[in-house]
């Protein structure tokens, strides 16, 4: 227990002073149903192998909206307390471009009989390039040098930390998912763009039985960045029958919005999430969207009661 508590702290301690300026990480409505875009230490929860893959369209109707792909793969190594994993992400804003490969690892310590601590470690790096040449310039006829050129940085590595928390009726997480910052700078200019922000997530979530077909599932996560807003998501699931997820959820300052996803055989998920954006930026696209697909290659040699919660 000296030990566990020793890397808890130590853990604590990088976090607690890796803070920066700026706030660019992807956000999802559905990231309660795969933190480990967030959280190497989630990789391995699952107990089977698993991948997900999520899009998200923001401000549908904007020329140049927001989107974001991800892709993640995650399964047990060997023993139980192991896991191993592989998340990719696409996001893309106007011209704006981020290709993040990262590889995740956990490993998982019993606090209890029922309760675990996995620690994890995400490694990788990120491929980012803007090409301002393309941009329309509202001038009088003069150009500006700064928007004559393409900010590129084809490799920029980055790691990050994590902690998860876990019984079968609720869990804590919390993560670093980027330690180092980097900066992207044009090819013949000085201008360059601060990215690459320390975030600081923390998520948590719990189970509670309504009846015998009905359950409800609060969750809750922050963003941290120093220098700018506070944000925390808020929702509320309910599970109807063990096969379907629906609920609704607030993000601070911007969105509500509302989720569902339907579970095949305790395998295969699909889901959906549309946010109502609740600032003055409504009047102007159609909405938010976004699908997510899930499947876990389960071994029904394993008998499974109920589905995974979290």
């Amino acid at each position: 227990m000296k030990i566990i508590k020793r890397s808890l702290l130590a853990v604590l301690m990088i976090m607690g002073a890796l803070f920066s300026k700026g706030q660019q990480d992807p956000m999802f409505t559905q990231y309660i149903f795969n933190l480990q875009t967030v959280n190497p230490a989630y990789v391995g929860y699952w107990q089977t192998m698993g991948i997900t893959a999520l899009s998200r369209h923001q401000w549908v109707g904007l020329t140049g909206h927001p989107t974001t792909q991800t892709f993640s793969f995650q399964t047990p190594y060997k023993r139980r307390n192991v896991g191993i994993g592989l998340n990719i992400t696409i996001d893309k804003i106007g011209l704006e471009k981020r290709l993040l490969l990262n590889f995740d690892y956990s490993y998982m310590v019993f606090l209890a009989e029922n309760t675990s601590l996995r620690f994890g470690i995400k490694g990788g790096f990120t491929n980012y390039s803007h090409n301002l040449t393309e941009y329309e310039q509202y001038t009088d006829g003069i150009s500006d040098p700064l928007f004559q050129t393409t900010i590129e940085n084809k490799f920029m590595p980055n790691f990050g930390v994590g902690l998860f928390l876990s019984t079968p009726r609720y869990f804590l997480s919390l993560s670093l998912p980027k330690i180092l910052e980097n900066s992207f700078q044009s090819n013949v200019t000085n201008y360059s763009t601060k990215s690459e922000m320390r975030h600081i997530f923390f998520a948590g979530g719990m189970m509670f039985d309504l009846s015998d077909n009905l359950k409800l599932k609060p969750t809750f996560m922050t963003k941290t960045v120093v220098g700018s807003p506070f944000e925390y998501d808020i929702s509320a699931n309910f599970l109807i029958s063990e096969k379907l997820w629906i609920g609704a959820m607030y993000r601070s300052g911007d969105a509500i919005g509302a989720i569902a996803q339907w579970i095949f055989n305790y395998k295969l998920r699909i889901g959906y999430a549309y946010d109502f954006t609740t600032t003055d930026l409504r009047n102007y696209h159609n909405g938010v969207h976004e699908i997510m697909i899930s499947y876990e290659f389960v071994h029904f040699k394993r008998q499974v009661i109920s589905p995974r919660y979290f």
